[in-house]
């Protein structure tokens, strides 16, 4: 599974794309499946800039932070809808690993903004990715793509 976004899909949050032309060379290794947590969580394209307040994905899941959008929306249930139905797809569709958007509140992998909207960023993981790893999953970043390819050679990180 891979971000939508780091494919060129146009499903960030300001209605534009991460695209990220390394990632496009996984497919002669895996069979990538598109995916936007926040889409599938039902936030629609354009939305809000949205950060986690009050820790990282972890905290979220065990209810002691919230995603928040800048004016100060909560949209914590679209975060973790979209996170649960990933992992409906990831299932379904027998996903080996997902490669998710770095520092995203839903796909950020090892970081993400600390709910300030100062670009001041923490260590941790987003909604998605958190939820992954609870499932099992192997999650990487765009940042971690050398660790990534060696992982679909392998199976090792």
């Amino acid at each position: 599974m891979v971000s939508a976004c780091l494919l060129g899909a146009n499903v960030n949050y300001c209605g534009g794309h991460n695209n990220h032309l390394p990632v496009h060379s996984l497919r002669e290794k895996a069979i990538l499946i598109p995916i936007c947590p926040e889409q599938l969580g039902g936030l629609a394209t354009p939305r809000p800039a949205a950060e986690i307040n009050g820790g990282t994905g972890k905290d979220v899941w065990s209810g002691s932070a919230r995603v928040l959008t800048v004016t100060g929306e909560d949209r914590t249930e679209a975060f973790k809808r979209g996170a649960r139905e990933v992992w409906q797809l990831a299932k379904v569709l027998g996903a080996q690993a997902a490669l998710l958007k770095a520092r995203s509140p839903s796909c950020g992998h090892g970081e993400v903004y600390d709910g300030t909207f100062s670009g001041v960023k923490i260590d941790g993981d987003g909604i998605t990715a958190a939820f992954l790893l609870g499932q099992s999953l192997p999650v990487f970043s765009e940042d971690e793509l050398s660790l990534c390819e060696k992982w679909l050679s392998t199976g090792e990180s």
